[in-house]
């Protein structure tokens, strides 16, 4: 009973082989026939090295003054009673800008007028004399020393008008000088007295910008001076506002530093500033310094190994690439200035550094495959 028992289970034993064995088959003859894939080749982008001038920026801060300013202020003085304008006013030229009590000057004015009167009167009294002494010495009935007192006495008068038409003048000017109006269009910035003082010659009243030029001012260290071009472009922006815009050129450069910041003042004369740049209002200035020949590669080509900047270098022959270190002299958001590790005619990849793996074959976008 045992030994039948035994050769039941070993029966079946030989009977689930068979069937495992039938069933690999039939799985290994469906299977299909597959080939090795190549590998696939990636492409890359590309840029080769070469030096070039690089242009450092340089951006200040500073704001915007009229290219022309001045302190209007009387020829005499006064005590003034009229002020017609204040700061922000935009005045024309000829237009009244201050006047002065004229009392004095117009009494003035009168008496230098009646002594031109008197002084005529006196001309004409010479005169009168010096023909009739005239006629009487051409016919004898009087002396050459009576001629020649008369003739002084018309010489006298003569000056003594003339005198007196110049104090006339004065007068008259004097009188003009108590209307203080403006000799050019601008716009008031200050005020230097009020109605009712009693002002000096010369004291300034009121200060206008004229219009027709406006400066952008700065104050650059003697390093960027030395390092900008003869003729540079400035781009002036507002600083509030940078979608506003100017370019400009320096019009001016302080001979002496200033004694406390060591900088100079550098004036732009702005071309053709939009209406929204406004007299004081704060600018930012960009101007691109001369440099050594340098070389310049996409900020995209970047990435790090040894927590250093590196670029991956490829094998024009080989077409894989190596990753390499370099340093950077500096950078901004798209562009960076490599310092070392970089030669021109390197080919450097540009785009897709981070997928990449050293000595993996890849395809320039552009060569032949």
């Amino acid at each position: 009973m045992v030994i039948r028992w035994m050769w039941v289970k070993l029966h079946c034993a030989l009977a689930t082989g068979l069937v495992v064995l039938v069933c690999a088959a039939g799985l290994t003859a469906c299977k299909p026939d597959t080939k090795a894939e190549a590998p696939i080749v990636r492409p890359v982008r590309t840029v080769t090295v070469a030096k070039s001038e690089a242009a450092e920026p340089v951006v200040m801060t500073g704001h915007l003054h009229a290219q022309n300013e001045v302190a209007l202020a009387f020829r005499i003085g006064g005590r003034m009673i009229e002020r017609a304008v204040n700061v922000g006013d935009q005045i024309a030229t000829g237009q009244v800008i201050a006047k002065l009590d004229p009392e004095n000057e117009l009494n003035a004015q009168r008496s230098a007028r009646a002594s031109l009167i008197a002084a005529q009167g006196q001309l004409n009294y010479a005169r009168n004399h010096y023909d009739r002494q005239r006629q009487l010495l051409a016919n004898g009935h009087t002396t050459r020393a009576r001629y020649d007192q008369a003739q002084k006495a018309l010489q006298n008068a003569q000056a003594a008008v003339d005198n007196a038409k110049a104090q006339l003048q004065i007068a008259t000017d004097r009188v003009g000088y108590t209307t203080l109006t403006a000799d050019s269009a601008g716009v008031v910035t200050a005020r230097g007295a009020e109605p009712g003082e009693v002002v000096q010659a010369g004291q300034m009243i009121v200060r206008v910008a004229r219009q027709g030029g406006l400066d952008a001012v700065f104050d650059v260290p003697a390093s960027v001076l030395r390092a900008a071009p003869a003729d540079s472009h400035i781009t002036v922006k507002l600083a509030d506002d940078p979608d506003v815009w100017a370019t400009g050129r320096v019009r001016e450069v302080a001979p002496q530093a200033d004694p406390t910041t060591r900088t100079f003042e550098v004036k732009i004369a702005l071309d053709n500033p939009p209406p929204q740049m406004r007299l004081g209002a704060t600018v930012i200035g960009t101007a691109m310094l001369q440099s050594a020949p340098a070389i310049e590669i996409p900020a995209s080509a970047l990435t790090r190994i040894n927590r250093r900047p590196a670029v991956w270098i490829v094998d024009p022959k080989k077409h894989t690439v190596t990753l390499r270190n370099v340093e950077l002299a500096r950078h901004d958001p798209e562009t960076v200035v490599v310092a070392q590790g970089l030669e021109p005619g390197d080919i450097v990849v540009t785009a897709g550094v981070q997928a990449l793996y050293p000595g993996e074959k890849v395809r320039l976008l552009g060569w032949p495959c």
